[in-house]
Formats: C-alpha cells, structure tokens, sequence
C-alpha cells in the first residue's frame, strides 16, 4: 500500500501531527491543512491525491461542504471523515457524499491504517472487471466507480459501495449475508452495525429503482441479507 498521496484536513495539531507522522513511517506521502482554505489551495495544486481524511469541524468551515465541493470537481479519491460527532445523521450525510469510511474520534492509528489497506485491496479488486456493464437503462462502472441511472445521469460510488455492488453482482440472484459483506467490505477487524450495511443498501437501491425496464432490483431477505435479482441482461 506504499506511495498513496494523502491529503490531512483536520484542525487539532496534535491529532494532525500524528496522522502525518504515523502515515509517513507507513511509505506514504502526506499533506496536512489545517484550515478548508488551505485544503482547497492544496486539492487544486495536487491533482493527484488518492485520498483524503477530512475532518468536519474546521475553524473556517464544514468538512461535508468541503468534501462536496471536491467530489464537484473530481471524483478519483477516496475519502474519510474523521469526527468527534457520532450522530447518526451526521454519518448519513457523509456516506450520501460518497464517502467510503467514517472514523469516529478518538480512534486508534492502527485502525485507521487497516481501514486504508482494506480500502486499497477493495480498488485492486473493483479494477478487475470489463470497463462497462449494462442492465436495462443502467450502467455500471466499476473501474470508474461510477454508475448512471435510469434518468441518463452519473453517479460516484464511494469504495464501500462500489464494493458492496461488486458482491452482490458477483452472486447475482443469490442471498448475501450482513456478516458475510461486512466481512469482505470492511474486515473483520471493523466493526460496523448491520444498520451502517442497511444505510449502503439504501443509496443503491434507489439507484436501481431509476430502471423503468426493472431489469434490476435489490431486494432484503429478511434477517439474511440481500441479493441482487436481474432478470435479464
């Protein structure tokens, strides 16, 4: 996972240090904005980032209005919010950003780097397929980490839920388990709640309802998981 180009926004010096220091010792190359003026001068300098740790609290403005105005402009990075808000309306926010992952504060590094290799394997994987696929009125990037829905538009998918769609595509009309995509998606050292599964679920399937052909559709198998019926293709 060595060479990733990491942009730090986040406000404490202290938790801002670390991060910079402990990603260094792990190979990668770390930029570290304290203020969203001074990500915003550093996201337009260095197109390359691969991904970003946004905090939310910042002293000049709010990090999911930061990361929506980057996701605007380009859409090749993953993203983390760090945050000491737990609410769960903040967490929805973020996840309907096309976030792929957020950490709630106080965390421990070593979590923070396992997240970031799971996250790193996951695009290894996302990579393999044909570069587009078509069901009905629906196409599927996973390359691009994108999808268009059925009213011509294109979407980003965060890694989560480019990931959570490779499996279900993958064992198309099959039952797939909560335990079994939070196994694959975020590991078996994470620890997300069916509910934080669900919540994924929920921007997908309103993606595959965009389909007037409803050739596609994501459907809950009660106290299982999910499975992915496409009845043509």
């Amino acid at each position: 996972m060595n060479g990733l180009k990491i942009l730090i926004v986040e406000d404490e010096h202290n938790l801002g240090t670390s991060l910079s220091e402990y990603l260094k010792a792990k190979g990668q190359e770390c930029i570290w904005a304290d203020t969203a003026t001074l990500a915003k001068k550093f996201f337009e300098q260095n197109k390359d980032i691969n991904i970003i740790l946004m905090d939310i609290g910042l002293p000049d403005g709010n990090g999911l209005e930061l990361a929506k105005d980057f996701r605007s402009q380009r859409k090749n990075f993953s993203l983390l919010f760090l945050s000491a808000l737990n609410d769960p309306q903040t967490r929805l926010e973020g996840l309907e950003l096309g976030a792929d992952d957020y950490i709630t504060k106080p965390f421990d590094l070593r979590e923070l780097n396992l997240r970031l290799q799971r996250i790193f394997e996951m695009k290894k994987v996302l990579t393999q397929f044909e570069d587009e696929i078509i069901i009905g009125n629906l196409t599927i990037w996973f390359k691009r980490f994108e999808v268009k829905d059925g009213n011509g538009q294109t979407l980003p998918l965060s890694q989560k839920e480019c990931a959570i769609l490779e499996m279900l595509y993958r064992n198309k009309n099959e039952v797939v388990s909560r335990e079994r995509i939070i196994n694959e998606v975020w590991g078996e050292d994470a620890f997300p709640s069916n509910r934080t599964v669900d919540n994924y679920i929920v921007k997908l399937r309103k993606w595959t309802e965009t389909d007037t052909n409803k050739l596609l559709k994501i459907t809950s198998v009660r106290g299982i998981g999910y499975k992915l019926e496409i009845d043509s293709e």
